[in-house]
C-alpha cells in the first residue's frame, strides 16, 4: 500500500488532466481495504484505471485506487468455464488471456481501456457485446457497513451503459472481484456489427481473428490516451422514440438509425456531432477526434474544465439542433 498527499492525478486519468486529490491510497491487497475505509472520514471515490472520469477541479476527499491482480477459474466442464478476476486487473490483459486460452464470450470487448472493477458499473460493451452478456456476479465491500457482499446479475440491473452502481448504489460500495461465464467450445461468434461482418465475411472465424479484427477497428477510430488525453466515447449513443425519429428524418434522411426495442431506436451521438460542425471545430486545447466525433480529447494542456465547457457546448447545440439530450459516459468530478 502506497499513501499520498496533495497528489497530482495526471496520470491517474487518461484524459492527462492535472488535477490534485487531498489524499490517495494506492491499495494491493483486499486484505488491507477494509482497514483503510474504517479509518477514511472524508469522500471516497474509488479510482480503477481512469478511463472514464474527468476531473474538473481538486478532489477534496480521498481516493483509493484499487490495484489487487489475480485471475482464478472456479469451476469448468467441457463447454464453460466461470473465471473470477480481481478489480484491480487490466480490463484488455484480461481479454488477451482469455482469446489465449480459447475462453470465448469477450472478444468484442477487446482494447476497451481501464480496469475489470469498473466492467460492471459502466456495462461496458462494444461491436454487439456487452459485458451483461457473460456477467455471472460481483464481489465487493459496502462502505458503510463495511460487510462484504456479492451480487448476482439479476441483481444488477444492467441495460445501456448503466447499472445498479451508477444508480442506487452510486458512491456507496467498492468492486473487489467479477465473476464471468466464458464459452470454452462451440463458441457463438458475434459479427452482426457492420464493419465486423464486412471485414470478416471471407475469413475463417475465431476467437482471436475476432479480437484482432476489433482491435483494428478501434486503433482506426479512437487516439491513443498518450498523445491525446480522451477516455474513448464521451457520450452515450442517445435513444429515441420512433414519432421523433421520423420527424428528424423529414429533415435529414441519411440519419443512421437501429433498432433498440419495439418503441425505440438508438442513434449516433458521433452523426449528430459532426452533422453539427464539430468535427471541423478545433479550439487550441479541446477538440472532437477527427476520426471519431464522439471522442473529446486533451490536445495537450486543456483543464478539467476546458474539456467539460467543450463537452456542454456540444449538449446544448444538439440539443438546439435535433431536441435531443445527449448523455455523458463518463463520470465528471
Amino acid at each position: 500500500m502506497k499513501i499520498s498527499k496533495e497528489f497530482s492525478l495526471k496520470k491517474f486519468n487518461t484524459f492527462n488532466v492535472s488535477e490534485t486529490a487531498k489524499f490517495i491510497y494506492e491499495v494491493d491487497e483486499i486484505s488491507e481495504l477494509k482497514g483503510i475505509l474504517s479509518d477514511i472520514e472524508d469522500q471516497i471515490l474509488i479510482l480503477g484505471g481512469g478511463s472514464n472520469i474527468l476531473f474538473t477541479k481538486r478532489f477534496e476527499g480521498t481516493i483509493v485506487n484499487l490495484k489487487n491482480k489475480g485471475i482464478n477459474i472456479i469451476r469448468e466442464d467441457k463447454n464453460s468455464i466461470l473465471v473470477e478476476v480481481c478489480a484491480g486487473e487490466n480490463w484488455n490483459d484480461f481479454v488477451i488471456w482469455a482469446v489465449e486460452n480459447n475462453y470465448g464470450g469477450i472478444e468484442n470487448l477487446s482494447l476497451i481501456p481501464g480496469n475489470v472493477g469498473a466492467a460492471p458499473i459502466q456495462n461496458i460493451g462494444a461491436y454487439g457485446v456487452e459485458l451483461k452478456d457473460v456477467f455471472y456476479s460481483c464481489l465487493g465491500i459496502k462502505l458503510n457497513s463495511l460487510e462484504e457482499f456479492e451480487m448476482k446479475k439479476s441483481e444488477c440491473k444492467f441495460s445501456y451503459r448503466n447499472s445498479i452502481f451508477k444508480t442506487e448504489l452510486k458512491d456507496k460500495v467498492v468492486i473487489t472481484s467479477i465473476k464471468l461465464n466464458l464459452t470454452k467450445e462451440k463458441h457463438n461468434f458475434n459479427i452482426a456489427y457492420k464493419e465486423l461482418k464486412e471485414n470478416l465475411s471471407n475469413s475463417e472465424l475465431s476467437l482471436k481473428v475476432i479480437s484482432d479484427e476489433v482491435i483494428k477497428i478501434r486503433q482506426s477510430k479512437l487516439p491513443d490516451h498518450e498523445l491525446f488525453g480522451n477516455c474513448g466515447s464521451f457520450f452515450k449513443n442517445p435513444i429515441i422514440s420512433l414519432s421523433k425519429l421520423k420527424k428528424i428524418k423529414k429533415v435529414y434522411p441519411d440519419l443512421p438509425s437501429f433498432r433498440f426495442d419495439s418503441n425505440n431506436y438508438k442513434i449516433p451521438a458521433a452523426w449528430l456531432i459532426e452533422k453539427s460542425g464539430y468535427k471541423e471545430r478545433v479550439n487550441k486545447n479541446v477538440s472532437v477526434y477527427k476520426n471519431q466525433p464522439l471522442v473529446i480529447i486533451n490536445r495537450g494542456s486543456a483543464t478539467g474544465r476546458e474539456i467539460l465547457d467543450f463537452a456542454n457546448d456540444i449538449k446544448n447545440t444538439i440539443y438546439n439542433n435535433f431536441n435531443i439530450q445527449l448523455e455523458e459516459e463518463v463520470l465528471i468530478i
